[in-house]
């Protein structure tokens, strides 16, 4: 399955980010460098997020520069018979216009003669802070020939501002076109977590040495046999209590009769991430302690899942998740009523934390942890202050984020339950965690990637066959 997104829509999208540069801005965006991973070896190269957002161009060495007017100037590498021989195809400033939709381009050597031309008699320098090593080094270079040139009536920028700050907020909200491309990218890896469930279960009941990377190895496999380009991000597969890790990576433990398997996995798809997160009877049966773990973060998901829709808060769905993860630590004995009290003593007094300590989600898109404010631009300015009952910092805190549709984030509440006075012996070294990606409606939320079953009977049964 092939999903094209029309030039038009990039089009749109520059369009959109030049009317908010103001009177004379100007905005400068390269993507990402190669980057040499050992002696003459690159890793794969990954285009940048925002560059490729507002081109749909994935070449290296390559710079957009877009006019509050709109015009649109991209630099790239020229076209280089020798070289195309070695690294593949280069599309060249040449073609560009007419294949990207591009107003103007040239080489990316020219991109130092350029740029103080470009930027000359422009009130605002627009480009993203804290991303690219170097780059306000350069752009203070560019500037310096500008300023050079005063005598003569030149105007230098006075301002520079970060271009995230405008870029961030489009990218939050996702179009029909990205939302086509992620809901993909998330069925491709739904096949894969089933794919490597079902191995696992087959190769011990066959008698076979099962280790983590034999189902890392599944993962990868579904993922290029149904087209994704890369992983989103590392995949966690962990046995046992390595799911206890949060950011353990597939490695070479031996999976058992009776683990639990925890994989975190999702691939990308022409530029978009998928998240997800499932925790599995490594033989295709849940213990009973397992399965009673398993139903509460179960449970939690789905609270925090109701509590995803539009208009609601980013932290509702976590507070729904702590809420039935604290009740359920004191039925099940991880938390004892006598010590840690009600179950509002244990959420305001984080007690849940040994066994909870992360959120509840995260923006998804571009990037697997993906761009955007968690706090309510319009509420901003609202400040109120709290003390941390774990660490006695104090905290400041700002309105929540409000949900709107076409925002997309993951739901994935989780328990960890390594072993310590008065914890039950039966849950030692217990980790869980179910994710899942949610885009937002109005009245509620729509999950993309329960293409691989949560539910523990499902799991079961897929797991037989």
């Amino acid at each position: 399955m092939t999903l094209t997104v029309p030039n038009s829509v990039y089009a749109e999208r520059r369009a959109r980010l030049a009317a908010q540069l103001g009177d004379g801005g100007i905005a400068i965006v390269p993507t990402a460098p190669e980057r040499m991973r050992n002696r003459d070896s690159d890793y794969a190269y990954r285009h940048d997020s925002y560059f490729y957002y507002l081109t749909g161009f994935a070449e290296p060495n390559a710079w957009l520069v877009l006019t509050a007017e709109g015009h649109s100037t991209l630099l790239c590498n020229p076209k280089d018979a020798e070289r195309e021989i070695w690294d593949g195809y280069r599309l060249g400033p040449e073609a560009a216009v007419d294949a990207l939709g591009i107003d103007e381009a040239y080489t990316a050597a020219e991109l130092d003669q350029r740029l103080p031309r470009l930027l000359e008699n422009r009130s605002c320098v627009w480009y993203p802070f804290a991303t690219h090593a170097g780059l306000a080094a350069r752009v203070d270079g560019w500037l310096t020939p500008v300023r050079a040139r005063a005598r003569y009536g030149a105007l230098c920028p006075a301002r520079q501002a970060d271009l995230c700050l405008l870029l961030d907020e489009m990218r939050l909200v996702k179009d029909a076109h990205e939302l086509a491309l992620m809901r993909h990218a998330a069925q491709i890896s739904a096949r894969a977590h089933i794919r490597a469930m079902q191995r696992c279960a087959r190769m011990l009941r066959a008698g076979q040495e099962v280790r983590e990377y034999h189902l890392d190895a599944e993962l990868l496999h579904a993922f290029r046999e149904h087209g994704s380009q890369a992983p989103a991000y590392g995949s966690i597969v962990a046995a046992g209590a390595n799911a206890c890790v949060l950011h353990y990576r597939a490695d070479k433990a031996p999976v058992r009769q009776g683990d639990l398997v925890l994989i975190d996995a999702g691939c990308e798809y022409d530029g978009y991430a998928s998240d997800i997160t499932r925790t599995f009877p490594a033989n295709g049966r849940f213990t009973g302690p397992q399965r009673a773990l398993y139903d509460l973060v179960l449970a939690s998901q789905e609270a925090a899942l109701a509590a995803t829709r539009a208009g609601a808060r980013f932290t509702d769905p976590h507070d729904a998740t702590v809420a039935v993860l604290a009740q359920g630590l004191l039925d099940l004995g991880l938390l004892n009523t006598n010590q840690h009290g009600s179950v509002q003593d244990v959420i305001e007094k984080r007690a849940y934390f040994p066994f909870y300590m992360h959120r509840t989600g995260h923006w998804l898109g571009m990037d697997v942890h993906d761009c955007g404010s968690y706090v309510e631009p319009s509420e901003v300015g609202t400040v109120s202050e709290r003390k941390d009952p774990l660490s006695g910092e104090t905290i400041q805190d700002r309105p929540s984020r409000i949900l709107r549709p076409g925002m997309v984030l993951t739901i994935e509440p989780g328990l960890y339950v390594r072993p310590a006075p008065g914890v039950p012996e039966v849950f030692h070294g217990l980790g869980i965690r179910i994710e899942d990606d949610a885009v937002v409606h109005p009245g509620s939320c729509e999950l993309i990637t329960r293409g691989v079953p949560v539910q523990p009977d499902e799991i079961e049964a897929l797991m037989r066959d």
